[in-house]
């Protein structure tokens, strides 16, 4: 399992826009949206798409002016452990 918070920033009068591209990408949803051109994307990884991938989809929604990976997690180094 992988989880990623980005925070996206943009104009306050995109944000509508945004949050509908963000709304198709697979794993995406918006945590917050501060109303003041920032906003939490939460990315989880599924079995049919990667998180590296709806990243990579983020960063190309329209209107998005920059975006900054502010946590990642991965369980993937522990069930290596594991075994």
């Amino acid at each position: 399992m992988k989880i990623v918070s980005l925070v996206l920033k943009f104009m306050p009068m995109n944000a509508e826009a945004i949050k509908s591209a963000v709304g198709t990408i697979p794993g995406a949803s918006v945590a917050v949206d501060s109303g003041d051109g920032r906003m939490i994307v939460l990315l989880e990884d599924g079995s049919d798409y990667a998180v590296s991938d709806s990243i990579l989809q983020v960063h190309h929604i329209p209107q998005v002016m920059s975006v900054t990976l502010s946590y990642e997690y991965s369980d993937e180094a522990h069930a290596l452990e594991e075994n």
